[in-house]
C-alpha cells in the first residue's frame, strides 16, 4: 500500500505573479493527456492512475471516473463533429466514449457501456481520430500504425515502416492522411487510401515525441528528445525552420489556432513549466529564403526566449529519512529544501536533529517527482513511539505508546464508513439507542492527527500491480467504498476497522556491574523488555532491586494522610536513581531519556545481545 504526499498547488502560487486560476485535483498519478469537449465546457483526462476522468471545465470539479482501463492510460483522441472520445494505454486496449453520455453520469448512475477496438499487441502510446469520427489510428511499441473505423469498430489496415515506438499521431479532417512521429527519429506521412507511407522527414537527431499541424495540413511542427522544435513544409521537405530550442525534451505541443497562420505554439517538456513561443516571424523567415535546405548545417533559432512562461511546481529529486522515521528532508529541482511529516502528509518547520532510533517502517520513491510513501505488511508496524516523543498530548496526562504505521493507516482510511465504528460496539450502541442514551461511539481516524483529504491512496499487490487508487476524502463515496470493501487487505482491516494494534517489539539485554565499581559480576541473566523502555527505567530497576539502597529513610513514618501518591513515589524513585546511578554502554554514560533500541543502534553497534553496565556515582 502506498500514499502520495502532495503539496496543494493552490498554496504554492501567488495569483498576482501567475495566471494560475485553480487546480483540478482528483487523479492520483501523472496526467498523460487531456481533451476539451462540448465547446470547452467539458474536459476529459487520462492518467497513469489507470482512470479516465470527466470534468466540469468551468467549475473545475470531477464529474465522474471511468475505471475501465487496467493499466496506465497514455493517450486520448477526440472527434469534435461526433462528440466522441477514444482512450488507450499500456493495457493495449482502446475504448470509445460518447461524451454526451459521460456528462450525464451521476454518482448513483455511473455505469458506462462503451465500444472497444481490439487487435493491438503492444502498449499504446499514441492515438488519433479525425474530426468527423470516421477513422481512428493507434501507435505503439509494436512499431506499426493500426487503423479502425470507429463507427463499426472494424479493422481497416496495418501500416509498417517505423523502427521504434510510435509516440505521436495526427489525422487530417477527412481521415485520408496521417502524420506519425516515432522514437526512431523520423516523421512519416501516410496515405490511408494507398495504405502506404508517401514521405519520410528526417528532421530531428533523436526521437520525435510531439507533433502539431496547421489547418491546411501543409506544415508540421515537431519536437522530442533533442529539445528542438521545427516547422517543416510537408510539400517540400527541404524547407524547415528551427523555431526554438527548449532546455529539456519536448513532451507535448499545442498550436494557438486563434489565427491562420498560427501566432504561437505552447510547449511542455520534462520540466514543469509551460512555454509559449511566438511564430510571428515565420512568414517573413520563409519569404527571405533563410530556411534550412541542408540538414547537416546548424540552424539559427527563430526565437531565443519564450513569449510567456507558466511556471509549474518543482519535482523532488533527493530525500533523506531522519532518525525518527517520521520526518523526511527533501531537495527539489529549484534547490529548495523542505521538511516533511510522513504522518500528516504535509510540510513542517525544520526541527533539530535528535539522536533517536526508530525501526524502518516505510520506504520512499521519487519517480513521480513527489514523495511516494510505501507501507508493506512485513515492516509497517515496526515503529512504536511514546505519545509525548511524537508531540501528541493526551487529555489524561498519560504517555501511551503509539504505532506510527497503524496510526497512518487509520488516518488514510478515516472517511471509509467501515472504519468509523468498531463492530464490537454495534450491539451496545443499539442497546444505548433503545435506552434513549444515543451514545456516539463513532471514532474518526486515530484521534491524534489527520492527513490532507486530497492525499492519494494506492492499494497494490506485493509484486507491484495496482489494485485500486483513490483520494483519501473519496473513500466515503458509494462507489469507492464498495471497491474498498473488495480491495483492502485483512492486515489493514485489523488495524483500521477492528482497531487491533500489533504487539510491542521486545529487546533482549544483559545487566552487569561496571568493572570500576568493584562489585562482583553477577550471574549473567538474560533480560527482556520493550525496545522503547527508557534508560531511566533500567536505572530505577538497578537502584531499587540490585544495589538495594536503603531508601526507608526517604519515607519516614508519616500519617496515612501524608503518604505520597503512587505517581509521586515513582517521580521520587526516578530522581533518586538519576542522582545515585550511572548506566553505561561501551563505557559511554547513557542519557536517561534514551530508549534501549536507540542505545543498541547508536552505541552498542555490535552483534549479540545488548549489554549494559551500572555503577554508583561518586559523591
Amino acid at each position: 500500500m502506498a500514499t502520495h504526499h502532495r503539496q496543494n498547488a493552490a498554496g504554492r502560487r501567488k495569483v498576482q505573479q501567475d495566471p494560475y486560476i485553480a487546480s483540478m485535483e482528483h487523479h492520483t498519478d501523472w496526467v498523460n493527456d487531456i481533451v476539451l469537449c462540448c465547446n470547452g465546457k467539458t474536459l476529459i483526462s487520462a492518467s497513469s492512475d489507470t482512470t479516465v476522468k470527466v470534468w466540469n471545465a468551468h467549475k473545475g470539479f470531477c464529474m465522474s471516473t471511468l475505471r475501465t482501463h487496467k493499466d496506465y492510460v497514455k493517450a486520448l483522441a477526440y472527434a469534435k463533429d461526433k462528440e466522441l472520445v477514444a482512450s488507450a494505454g499500456l493495457d493495449r486496449q482502446i475504448f470509445l466514449w460518447d461524451v454526451n453520455t459521460l456528462t450525464a453520469l451521476t454518482a448513483s448512475n455511473n455505469t458506462v457501456t462503451t465500444s472497444s477496438l481490439s487487435g493491438n499487441k503492444d502498449s499504446i502510446y499514441s492515438l488519433a481520430m479525425n474530426q468527423m469520427g470516421t477513422v481512428i489510428v493507434s501507435g505503439s511499441t509494436e512499431k506499426v500504425l493500426r487503423v479502425w473505423d470507429p463507427r463499426t469498430c472494424a479493422k481497416l489496415m496495418k501500416l509498417k515502416g517505423h523502427t521504434d515506438n510510435v509516440k505521436s499521431l495526427l489525422l487530417n479532417r477527412d481521415g485520408t492522411q496521417c502524420l506519425s512521429g516515432s522514437s526512431d527519429g523520423t516523421i512519416r506521412l501516410w496515405s490511408l487510401g494507398q495504405q502506404r507511407c508517401i514521405a519520410t522527414y528526417r528532421v530531428h537527431d533523436e526521437g520525435v515525441w510531439a507533433l502539431q499541424v496547421n489547418e491546411a495540413f501543409t506544415h508540421v511542427y515537431s519536437g522530442g528528445r533533442d529539445k528542438k522544435i521545427y516547422c517543416t513544409d510537408l510539400r517540400n521537405p527541404d524547407i524547415r525552420v528551427l523555431i526554438c530550442e527548449e532546455k529539456a525534451p519536448v513532451l507535448k505541443m499545442e498550436l494557438d489556432r486563434s489565427a491562420d497562420p498560427p501566432p504561437a505554439i505552447w510547449v511542455s517538456t520534462t520540466k514543469s513549466s509551460v512555454n509559449k513561443w511566438s511564430l510571428k516571424g515565420m512568414h517573413n523567415f520563409r519569404s527571405s529564403g533563410e530556411y534550412d535546405n541542408d540538414c547537416s548545417t546548424p540552424l539559427t533559432p527563430l526565437c531565443t526566449q519564450p513569449e510567456q512562461v507558466i511556471k509549474g511546481g518543482a519535482s523532488i529529486i533527493q530525500c533523506h529519512i531522519l532518525n525518527d522515521k517520521r520526518h523526511i528532508l527533501t531537495k527539489d529541482t529549484n534547490n529548495n529544501v523542505a521538511f516533511w511529516d510522513v504522518l500528516k502528509a504535509c510540510k513542517e518547520i525544520k526541527k533539530r536533529f535528535k539522536m533517536v532510533y526508530v525501526p524502518n517502517w516505510f520506504s520512499v520513491d521519487l519517480k513521480t517527482g513527489m514523495l511516494t510513501i510505501t507501507l508493506d505488511e512485513s515492516d509497517c508496524f515496526a515503529a512504536w513511539v511514546s505519545a509525548k516523543d511524537a508531540g501528541f498530548s493526551s487529555s489524561d496526562g498519560s504517555d501511551p505508546k503509539l504505532n506510527l504505521g497503524g496510526l497512518l493507516l487509520q488516518a488514510l482510511l478515516e472517511f471509509w464508513p467501515r472504519t468509523r465504528i468498531n463492530p464490537m460496539d454495534e450491539e451496545e450502541n443499539e442497546v444505548n439507542h433503545v435506552n434513549g442514551e444515543q451514545e456516539n461511539r463513532v471514532q474518526k481516524g486515530n484521534g491524534y492527527f489527520q492527513v490532507p483529504p486530497h492525499t492519494p491512496v494506492i492499494f497494490g499487490e506485493a509484486g507491484g500491480r495496482t489494485l485500486f487508487r483513490l483520494l483519501c476524502r473519496d473513500s466515503g463515496g458509494e462507489t469507492e467504498s464498495m471497491l474498498l470493501n473488495e480491495t483492502v487487505p485483512q492486515w489493514v482491516i485489523d488495524i483500521t476497522v477492528d482497531k487491533n494494534m500489533p504487539k510491542f517489539n521486545k529487546i533482549p539485554f544483559y545487566l552487569q556491574p561496571h568493572s570500576s565499581s568493584g562489585a562482583k559480576t553477577l550471574k549473567k541473566d538474560r533480560l527482556s523488555a520493550s525496545d522503547m523502555l527508557q534508560v531511566r527505567k533500567v536505572m530505577e530497576h538497578v537502584y531499587e532491586k540490585i544495589i538495594n539502597l536503603d531508601n526507608e529513610s526517604q519515607t519516614t513514618s508519616s500519617s496515612a494522610n501524608d503518604k505520597p501518591g503512587e505517581q509521586e513515589k515513582e517521580e521520587d524513585m526516578a530522581m533518586l536513581a538519576e542522582e545515585k546511578i550511572e548506566l553505561m554502554c561501551q563505557d559511554q554514560v547513557l542519557d536517561p531519556n534514551m530508549d534501549l533500541r536507540t542505545v543498541k543502534h547508536f552505541i552498542w553497534k555490535s552483534g549479540g545481545d545488548l549489554t549494559l553496565h551500572y555503577r554508583q556515582k561518586s559523591t
